[in-house]
């Protein structure tokens, strides 16, 4: 039984919560990933045909650290190339999702433990884009990306991930 097969297997015998999103935990393993069709990208589509669509996608990228935490809330998200070495085919890669500005104040405005920034200038960095343009290839879902405060501990992340829990209600 593959991976994806044990997950359903999994997921399949939780108690049904009703209008709740699945929160997952992809790494992107190699840049090389993003563009090409292997093991690893066929099970990150194959993961999205079997949840439902979201209405917009939060991801937290282990590739933007910052003082403070801060949301992307721009309406049109740059692909970010932030890595080196690789072939200019990865470099050539735009993933042209929306932004939402609105909904990133709206998820700032959950979480009440810390002030969130709303960034005007980051983007979609290759620890975002490398999974979801295989999940979502016609980029027609907003992309948020949340950063990580370099500044804290785990457990202030983790208690800012349980305030983030709301947003799953949203169908995000």
């Amino acid at each position: 039984m593959n991976n994806l097969s044990q997950f359903k297997t999994f997921t399949g015998r939780l108690p049904i919560q009703d209008g709740l999103m699945p929160v997952l935990f992809i790494g992107h393993g190699s840049p090389m990933n993003g563009i090409e069709d292997n093991e690893f990208s066929g099970k990150w589509a194959s993961m999205a045909q079997n949840i439902p669509v979201p209405t917009a996608v939060l991801v937290v990228s282990a590739h933007w650290f910052t003082k403070g935490t801060h949301i992307t809330a721009m309406d049109s998200p740059r692909t970010i190339h932030d890595f080196g070495g690789f072939p200019q085919a990865l470099f050539d890669v735009d993933y042209p999702a929306p932004g939402d500005p609105e909904l990133a104040a709206e998820t700032a405005g959950f979480i009440h433990s810390t002030p969130v920034g709303l960034d005007h200038d980051w983007g979609l960095d290759h620890g975002a884009w490398t999974i979801v343009r295989h999940m979502y290839p016609e980029a027609n879902i907003p992309v948020l990306q949340l950063s990580i405060d370099y500044t804290k501990d785990a457990r202030y992340h983790y208690e800012l991930a349980k305030e983030l829990q709301l947003l799953r209600k949203k169908a995000f």
